[in-house]
């Protein structure tokens, strides 16, 4: 079993934005114990996906500015950029095989990385069947979840999300998602 959670954090919330950064965890959902040690990070490269035309809100912009300090630099530092051909090369790699693909709202997500894809002239690297919706099962069986030190930390949030996943799975005794 191959589950995994996807996050993004973005500089608008159109189907075209601007991925400042993704992060990914594998992870069993029937499992409690699992420790989350396979992960993918990126920072991508904000310079070329605007010269692709991928938008950047102003609004949302002004709500990073709103942000902690060290959530703010991590998400919008220039530094350890990645180009949309490693990212794209490395998620492929990463989700091959997959069973479920999870993320907090893919209507978000899912969309956005569906977009860029097409964007770039390839197939998204997962079937469309293989979507999951973290907050509509979360909201149906209880998010356990307190705010964490790290709000907005693509791979922080995975790993959250993730968790309480498991939770819910456990409580209700869940043997198929």
């Amino acid at each position: 079993m191959k589950d995994i959670m996807l996050d993004l954090e973005t500089l608008a919330t159109s189907p075209d934005s601007v991925i400042l950064t993704f992060g990914a965890v594998r992870f069993n959902p029937f499992d409690m114990e699992e420790e989350f040690n396979t992960g993918l990070y990126f920072r991508i490269d904000v310079d070329e996906q605007i010269a692709l035309g991928r938008n950047v809100d102003q609004g949302t912009v002004e709500w990073w500015g709103n942000q902690s300090e060290e959530v703010r630099d991590e998400a919008l530092g220039e530094h350890d950029r990645v180009s949309l051909e490693e990212f794209t090369r490395e998620l492929n790699r990463f989700v091959a095989g997959a069973d479920r693909i999870w993320a907090q709202g893919p209507v978000f997500d899912i969309v956005i990385l569906e977009n860029l894809y097409r964007q770039l002239h390839k197939p998204a690297p997962w079937p469309y069947y293989t979507i999951r919706d973290s907050r509509t099962l979360l909201k149906a069986l209880g998010d356990t979840r307190t705010a964490g030190a790290m709000l907005h930390n693509a791979l922080a949030d995975c790993v959250s999300q993730a968790q309480a996943i498991q939770q819910a799975v456990s409580k209700y005794n869940l043997t198929t998602l």
